[in-house]
């Protein structure tokens, strides 16, 4: 089973005595699993985009945010940054070969949450009524 494979593979960096800093998971999945980079990484994958466009495509990000979350991914090596030659310079991003590998495994985490969203926003709303009710 897919949980208990995960279950062992967690224990095994455990038993190697990996400390926290270097967890793989903490380490690639704190970047991808904040607010902002994995729907940057779904609009990429339809291919380059121009900040401006981005922007739109994501109306409610702050331009310091998509911003560094750009950063972030081109440090990572998942997006590519092309400066182009033109008065005012114009910049335009892509995904990397890496960043393109992540689509695969993504694909089946956005089908989750588009099928789950519903029963998740109803948990949520269950959950706050009975906080609400205890307090």
């Amino acid at each position: 089973m897919a949980d208990e494979s995960l279950s062992e593979r967690y224990r095994a960096w455990q038993a190697e005595g990996l400390d926290p800093g270097g967890c793989p998971v903490r380490d690639v999945l704190d970047q991808l699993g904040d607010k902002w980079s994995t729907l940057i990484v779904i609009i990429l994958a339809g291919g380059a985009h121009r900040f401006s466009a981005l922007r739109r495509a994501i109306p409610d990000i702050s331009q310091r945010m998509l911003t560094q979350s750009l950063r972030d991914l081109e440090r990572d090596g998942l997006v590519l940054r092309t400066v182009f030659p033109t008065k005012p310079p114009s910049v335009e991003y892509r995904l990397s070969e890496l960043g393109r590998s992540l689509l695969e495994p993504l694909a089946p985490l956005v089908g989750w949450a588009e099928a789950n969203h519903g029963a998740i926003r109803a948990a949520r709303a269950r959950y706050d009524r009975e906080q609400q009710a205890a307090e």
